[in-house]
Parts: C-alpha cells; sequence; structure tokens
C-alpha cells in the first residue's frame, strides 16, 4: 500500500507570521500555553526529521510539509518525494490565517493527493530507528492503542479532549463497540494500560482514550466519515484561530477510527516514547543516542531551564545517528 507522512511547521521569526500573529494576537504570552514562546519557535531539528525519514523510513509514498507558505531556506523543495503545502491549499480561506494546530489538523483530509494511509507528524515526533510500514498498518488498517485513561478536564488539552468524547458518545454505544471488538479492546499486548477497561466494562459510556503523543497513522476516509456526520460543529470550531476550550482536536478523528473497528490493536507505547525536555531532557539526550525507540517525542516547554544548552544536548544527540545529510537537503 502507499502510505504518507504528514508534518506541519513553523517559523515564528518569520516577519508575515510575526505580522500575523500580532494583528489577531497581540504578543506571545508565556502564561497562555496556547501563545506560548514553545508553541511556535524552531530549533533547527527539522533536517534530522527529514533525515529520519530517508534514512529508516524509505518506503514512504509522499511527505507532505504543512505550513503557512514558510520554507526551510536548506530544503530542496524539488525533492520528488516532497510536496509543498501551505494552509491556504486545503483549510477554507475565510479561517486563515490560523495559529490553532488542532484548526490546521482537522482538514488534513482536503490536503491534494494526500494517499489513503497516511500517517501525521509534528515537527517535535522523530523517526529515530529503522521501522516498517507494518509498524503503522497491519491488513490495510491503522495500528494503535485503544485504552482509557482518566481526564479531569483541567487544562485547555484536557477539556477539548472531553469534547471530542460527547460526539463519541452521541454516535457511538460503549458496550455494543467493546462487545462487538472485545479483541481489540482487551488485546493482551496492552498489558496494565488496558487496566481501565477492565474496571469501567459495565459503564455505559466512553471516557477518554490514552493518547500517545507521537506519530498517528490514519485512514483519510476517517476524515471524511466524522465530516459527513460533524461537519457543522467543526465548521464553526474553524473559527478558532487560536486554540480554544471549545475545540475538537485530531483526537477526535483516532477515537471515531477505533469505534468503527478501522484498526489493528497495538501497544504504541512498546516503542514510542514522550520526553518532556523540562524534565526529561538527559533521559531524552540518552534515547536518542542509543536509538532506545523508534519514535520519540521531544517536547518543548517556555519554562526549561537552560534552554541553550539543553537544546545543544539533543542536537548533538541527533548528530550522532545523523550526521549526513539527507536529499532533502540542499
Amino acid at each position: 500500500m502507499d502510505i504518507d507522512f504528514v508534518v506541519t511547521w513553523v517559523d515564528m521569526d518569520d516577519p508575515k507570521w510575526k505580522q500575523d500573529f500580532a494583528k489577531y494576537s497581540g504578543k506571545i504570552d508565556n502564561t497562555k500555553n496556547e501563545v506560548s514562546v514553545a508553541r511556535f519557535r524552531d530549533y533547527g531539528f527539522l533536517k534530522y526529521w527529514f533525515r529520519g525519514i530517508e534514512k529508516f523510513a524509505p518506503w514512504v509514498r509522499k511527505v507532505h510539509f504543512v505550513t503557512c507558505g514558510q520554507q526551510p531556506d536548506w530544503l530542496n523543495i524539488n525533492h520528488p518525494k516532497l510536496q509543498m503545502v501551505s494552509h491556504e491549499d486545503y483549510i477554507p480561506k475565510q479561517f486563515l490565517p490560523v495559529f490553532n494546530s488542532s484548526l490546521i489538523e482537522i482538514y488534513l483530509h482536503k490536503i491534494p493527493d494526500l494517499a489513503e494511509h497516511f500517517v501525521y507528524f509534528n515537527d517535535d515526533f522523530f523517526i529515530i530507528n529503522h521501522i516498517t510500514q507494518e509498524r503503522f498498518f497491519k491488513n490495510g488498517l491503522p495500528n494503535d492503542i485503544a485504552t482509557f485513561r482518566t481526564n479531569l478536564g483541567l487544562s485547555l488539552w484536557s477539556k477539548c479532549l472531553k469534547n471530542n468524547i460527547a460526539i463519541i458518545n452521541k454516535f457511538f454505544d460503549k458496550k455494543e463497540v467493546m462487545k462487538r471488538d472485545h479483541h481489540k479492546w482487551f488485546d493482551e499486548s496492552y498489558g496494565s494500560k488496558a487496566r481501565l477497561n477492565h474496571l469501567l466494562s459495565f459503564y455505559d459510556e466512553f471516557i477518554t482514550l490514552r493518547t500517545p503523543h507521537n506519530a498517528q497513522p490514519y485512514l483519510k476516509s476517517t476524515f471524511e466519515d466524522v465530516w459527513a456526520h460533524v461537519g457543522k460543529e467543526l465548521t464553526e470550531m474553524s473559527a478558532h484561530r487560536f486554540r480554544s476550550p471549545k475545540d475538537y482536536t485530531q483526537e477526535l478523528f483516532r477515537t471515531w477510527q477505533i469505534c468503527k473497528s478501522n484498526f489493528e490493536p497495538y501497544n504504541t507505547y512498546k516503542d514510542t516514547k514522550m520526553f518532556p525536555l523540562l524534565f526529561k531532557s538527559k533521559k531524552a539526550v540518552k534515547a536518542i543516542t542509543e536509538q532506545s525507540y523508534s519514535l520519540v517525542c521531544i517536547n518543548d516547554n517556555e519554562h526549561i531551564r537552560n534552554y541553550e544548552e539543553t537544546m545543544q544536548g539533543v542536537q548533538v544527540a541527533f548528530e550522532s545517528i545523523l550526521p549526513e545529510k539527507s536529499s532533502f537537503e540542499l
């Protein structure tokens, strides 16, 4: 099967972006996650994303590089596997410019020439070891983990996840879904991560599913299906240029995909890891250097102490495993 990768990126130092951002927001505010510096800054790791793709996943059909019209000066935009995608190429123009990653994500199925099977990356998700197509898709379906998590709804992101689940409960009967796909919801590979599946088997409604913060496989048809059912709600959300507690997120599409039985059970956590650099920068460096996982998320935070030193350590780690330029670089 053909599998595409989609990755989103922004250059907050671009004068045009700064002008638009100031017009609609005013300024970067590190007391608000949705407009903090960590949400938009780039330390130059993107070239390692492309190096990892070329070295460890050369089977990818096409890389769709999504920006607001920007491009790194080192990027070979004529690469045969690369498609440059501007927001205006697939998001309705009345909602642009946009600084809301959730809004950028809900329209992914509109990207021109996107394959039915695709994997979505944030630009801080990296492939650091050899990976096969079967890691993402099996029997034509996305690999995923169908397990529940607690969600107190305190943060903006948590509130959005509750919005997603409200939609899911409107269209799916939890007991029917879990009975139909019992083997998928209680797959032995999940181990202790399925604890709440057992404890809440009596409960009538879905709660938030675990949300592995890493590369996510999708069927394009899943996005089309969700839009066919809740297009009104998603269109209303599209007015939010910045993240809002009333948003829906890509997790709506992922959960919908699971509830439709369009997935194969896979414990995503066994070969992926998220490293918040605020707390785990040394562990991140060690994991990259030793290639301990197939996929890692190097999560930025506006409150990182010794920011320059931390990022230089991560860069040295990437250089140790991906020292050679890829054909995506000029």
